[in-house]
């Protein structure tokens, strides 16, 4: 099968969505399957072929949101390439540039498109209002997830059964919704394949003792993570075990603000920020900590609680749907309702090691049903039930707009 990835990041951009797409592919590869990628060039405005051209990095400008940058929806100089392609299926990971150039190219070529929806936009909102028109803004979301999602996607694919509700029963979408759990590359985090020679060095350059007991959280520092809560949480941590340090993990908008709030919080010698760490690093990061954390209620799955058990690091969650497929508490991790209820866990598992044994062996266990083969295996299915039931729909504004392109071309 010839596969098209359409996806605003790719490695080596990070975030959850880039590992997902950079896990597929591979996955596919070793299928048999032939995969190709058209993505955003995050680096300058120029066009970039990778991979003997079947990597196409499009010129994107940056829209002032973290590192994200947008492209031209019908870039010839790609469409040219793509036509080469002959591709058999479409799989847009963004409803965004790239994912809107995706859709032009299955009307044109007449190629189904099968769609993932990674991101619960009406969390982001904020940072285009500022807090105003929220509950407009929210609702032109809405729209916009609609008429990508349902109007113009063959096939629909959602991580988790949190997402399948959003759709299903307040969207009320009457299509066929495939719960696929996001894979990742397991593999890559076991402590068998860490070289612990780097482990010990990264230790020593962030001046952790041995036997310091660290919680690690790994993501995007902004609002909707809710890293706050975990750092107000760790100075009543502190205040009892002084021996308990938080390792962040990431970049973003709101490290000076988390930087401030340390400092203000006077735990400042039992809170470590290593900013932006690089992708082949991340593995060796989980191999200091015993816990994981995070206070996040707006993931649609939360990849980074998978990379944390696979390295068999106990995950501890905030009560969300997002998580409660993957962390079963008291068995391979904990689940917290209130901040209270966080501090308390983090303080017996220190105590109670026997018990954090278990939880990380038995996280370590589970996360073997998130691997990338199981992940592609799935998503292939999805395809050939596309292919199968290919149909040469109107897809509204995209033909409109496909046609109109198709009659300057002649």
């Amino acid at each position: 099968m010839r596969i098209g990835i359409f996806t605003d990041t790719y490695p080596p951009y990070i975030n959850g969505v880039s590992t997902s797409v950079y896990m597929l592919k591979k996955a596919l590869e070793k299928k048999g399957h032939k995969v190709f990628v058209v993505t955003i060039n995050n680096e300058n405005l120029h066009y970039k072929f990778d991979e003997n051209n079947t990597v196409i990095r499009i010129p994107g400008l940056p829209v002032g949101i973290y590192d994200y940058r947008v492209s031209n929806i019908y870039p010839i100089r790609a469409l040219n390439i793509i036509r080469k392609w002959n591709l058999d299926v479409i799989h847009s990971h963004t409803e965004f540039s790239v994912g809107t150039f995706a859709r032009i190219i299955s009307r044109q070529f007449n190629i189904p498109l099968v769609h993932t929806y990674h991101t619960m936009y009406e969390d982001y909102t904020h940072y285009i209002t500022k807090g105003y028109f929220d509950k407009s803004s929210k609702k032109i979301v809405e729209y916009l997830t609609l008429f990508y999602c349902d109007k113009t996607a063959n096939e629909l694919i959602v991580p988790t059964k949190k997402t399948y509700d959003l759709f299903k029963e307040k969207y009320e979408v009457d299509k066929n919704i495939y719960i696929i759990p996001t894979g990742i590359e397991i593999e890559r985090f076991y402590i068998e394949n860490i070289e612990k020679e780097k482990v010990e060095k990264l230790r020593k350059e962030l001046s952790l003792n041995k036997d310091s007991f660290n919680v690690i959280f790994v993501g995007r520092l902004a609002k909707e993570k809710n890293v706050d809560l975990l750092l107000k949480c760790h100075k009543n941590i502190v205040a009892k075990n002084k021996n308990i340090n938080l390792l962040i993990v990431g970049d973003g908008p709101d490290m000076e603000e988390y930087k401030a709030t340390v400092n203000r919080l006077g735990i400042s010698n039992n809170v470590i920020f290593t900013g932006k760490v690089p992708w082949n690093d991340i593995p060796l990061y989980y191999h200091l900590a015993s816990l994981f954390a995070t206070a996040s209620t707006t993931e649609t799955q939360g990849l980074t609680v998978i990379e944390a058990m696979a390295a068999g690091v106990a995950p501890i969650c905030i009560d969300d749907e997002s998580f409660r497929n993957t962390v079963v508490d008291g068995l391979n991790g904990r689940i917290f309702k209130k901040a209270t209820g966080y501090e308390k866990i983090v303080l017996e598992l220190y105590d109670d090691r026997k018990k954090l044994a278990q939880l990380q062996k038995q996280a370590r266990i589970n996360a073997e049903t998130h691997s990338a083969k199981y992940y592609g295996e799935s998503v292939l299915d999805v395809y050939k039930h596309a292919i199968e039931n290919k149909k040469n729909d109107n897809y509204g504004v995209i033909g409109k707009l496909v046609d109109k392109i198709k009659s300057k071309e002649n």
